[in-house]
């Protein structure tokens, strides 16, 4: 049995090679090809489904990713599901003894063990009453899947590492054992319901200051179970809009974009995975988030930047897409900067205006992300992830409130966004951070001109230095023309920030 898997595990690793490689040539769409290409990309969904939960795992992951797998292929990844068959409750037992001791039952007032009410590829969960009389929901993790999915993991980095042997100009292209080790990153979390629980604990500190919008509490997290509040109101894929009149659902979908946009680029942390089975409807209290097994967490320049290129998006700005997504990525040697800014000045136009109604503004980052890599410009692999996240929330959003536009409510969150980015970087930490970066500068252009003027007075012929350009798409440096701007944009605001903090200090 194991030897057929692994077969199977090996033609899904050469499948997706040449996958990979198609997309890379920019051939998906070749004519007369693309009916090869969606059979392809059928076989590897279908190859996915029947290997088991963690394939499906990689499959999600790997729909995030525009830049790297085809459009055929992304659009069938985007179908998966996993056909999980409910776990008898005595199944699930010895998992609950381990975790929480043999008399786990004394935890709860009742704990209803007839039918689950959720089931997953990962976990079931169950309706249960504390003894607060407060009605939870008590999810176990199935027995043995944490060791099936790491020995699934091995297994796949072993066929990958077959594949790129077999087909050597893939590697020219992509780093398979990177890009392996970016999906695992991704699905850890799943495995550990303590790092679940730390994400919903982000999240509703995230979402104190909304009014329709919450996140379940955590009650009690270990490795294997999580004990949380339950979600008022049923899902939104239940059917849950009909609950609530029309103005009430313009309300909670713009609180929840407002929400997702901090996420994106303040908080730096996100829900990955907001589709409308992850959230509950009620009248009198909104929307609940839930679901935090996967969440995306971006780095601070990254989420400045990004806020940066959805501004230029919302005001129509397609050249100004272009310098800020160049700083999000790298360029390279095949970087074509001219045809990446004609991509854009034919797609910026259609997404300014558009209604949620009308198009999918995350769909839309996925074919900016597939345009920046076939114009050979690399771009940070969370950008995928945020793509996702996105889309996911869009369709969301759809669901109850057709008519809001997505940019408009993002025109609308942005000051906010935008002031609490500037009381970042005027945080103590950061105004000390740039207090010694100045320094350092101030040290090294000191020893620049005394070298200058040493080669005035005529003591040396030659200035030693980085002759490398620090800008440009062509240079070694940030690698994009917002480099230069971005760079004395946050001298401007450090030093200003320094000045204010000195003619605050006490005199002595």
């Amino acid at each position: 049995m194991e030897a057929v898997r692994g077969v199977h595990v090996v033609r899904l690793a050469g499948l997706l090679a040449h996958d990979v490689r198609t997309a890379q040539d920019g051939a998906d769409a070749a004519a007369g090809k693309e009916e090869a290409h969606r059979r392809r990309a059928r076989r590897i969904r279908e190859t996915m489904e029947a290997l088991g939960p963690f394939y499906v795992k990689v499959g999600q992951v790997l729909a995030t990713r525009p830049d790297l797998v085809s459009g055929a292929l992304t659009a069938e990844l985007e179908r998966l599901h996993g056909t999980v068959k409910v776990a008898p409750f005595a199944v699930l037992e010895p998992v609950l003894e381990r975790e929480l001791g043999r008399g786990w039952r004394q935890l709860f007032r009742e704990v209803d063990t007839g039918r689950p009410c959720g089931s997953a590829s990962l976990a079931q969960a169950y309706p249960v009453v504390l003894h607060d009389g407060s009605h939870a929901v008590l999810k176990v993790q199935r027995p043995g899947i944490e060791g099936r999915m790491r020995a699934d993991m091995a297994a796949l980095r072993r066929a990958a590492r077959m594949t790129g042997r077999a087909v050597p100009r893939l590697a020219e292209v992509l780093d398979l054992d990177a890009v392996l080790q970016g999906i695992f990153d991704c699905m850890r979390p799943e495995l550990d319901f303590t790092a679940e629980a730390a994400h919903m604990e982000a999240g509703r500190r995230a979402a104190e200051g909304f009014t329709y919008l919450t996140v379940p509490e955590v009650r009690r997290a270990g490795r294997r179970v999580l004990i949380q509040s339950v979600a008022p109101g049923r899902a939104l894929s239940a059917g849950a809009a009909g609950d609530l009149c029309e103005e009430q659902r313009e309300r909670v979908g713009a609180e929840l974009l407002r929400y997702m946009y901090r996420g994106y680029f303040v908080e730096h942390f996100f829900h990955a995975d907001p589709h409308p089975g992850n959230v509950f409807l009620h009248p009198e209290t909104g929307a609940t988030l839930i679901d935090w097994g996967m969440a995306g967490r971006i780095d601070r320049h990254t989420g400045t930047l990004g806020a940066l290129a959805f501004a230029a998006i919302a005001q129509n700005d397609a050249r100004g897409l272009a310098a800020a997504w160049l700083e999000l990525g790298r360029s390279t040697p095949r970087t074509d900067l001219p045809g990446f800014r004609d991509d854009l000045t034919r797609l910026v136009p259609r997404l300014a205006m558009s209604r949620l109604e009308d198009m999918n503004f995350g769909a839309a980052l996925s074919t900016i992300l597939r345009c920046a890599a076939r114009r050979g410009i690399h771009t940070n692999p969370m950008i995928g992830m945020l793509g996702k996240s996105m889309a996911n929330v869009e369709g969301t959003v759809r669901g109850m409130a057709p008519g809001l536009s997505a940019t408009e409510v993002f025109r609308e969150a942005l000051m906010d966004v935008m002031g609490e980015l500037a009381r970042q970087h005027l945080s103590q930490d950061q105004v000390a951070r740039r207090g010694v970066e100045l320094l350092a500068v101030g040290d090294s252009a000191m020893n620049e001109a005394r070298a200058a003027l040493r080669v005035l007075g005529g003591q040396e012929s030659t200035v030693r230095g980085d002759p490398s350009p620090r800008h440009g798409t062509g240079g070694t440096g940030r690698g994009g023309p917002l480099g230069g701007y971005g760079a004395a944009a946050q001298w401007a605001l450090a030093l200003w920030a320094v000045h204010r903090v000195t003619r605050q200090a006490p005199r002595r």
